[in-house]
């Protein structure tokens, strides 16, 4: 799957152009601390969570168990 349908109907690009600027990176704060003083930005990036926001709606696209799970979709208020 290279592409994910929102629920407004527009595609998000989930692979493809590196860096995505469609993807963002989720790490918790106890995740991170384990990285102090390291300079390897791979290992801190494996250990993030990918997301994707759709730039129509905002939704948030949550892919909590990595990619071979299905995302997780939070809508904004208002």
């Amino acid at each position: 799957m290279t592409k994910l349908s929102c629920e407004c109907g527009r595609s998000i690009r989930i692979f493809g152009e590196i860096p995505n600027p469609l993807e963002w990176k989720i790490i918790s704060d106890s995740d991170f601390d384990r990285f102090q003083g390291a300079v390897d930005a791979e290992d801190v990036y494996r250990a993030c969570i990918s997301m994707f926001r759709c730039h129509g709606c905002g939704r948030l696209w949550v892919y909590w168990g990595g990619f071979e799970g299905t995302p997780v979709c939070y809508r904004p208020e208002g």
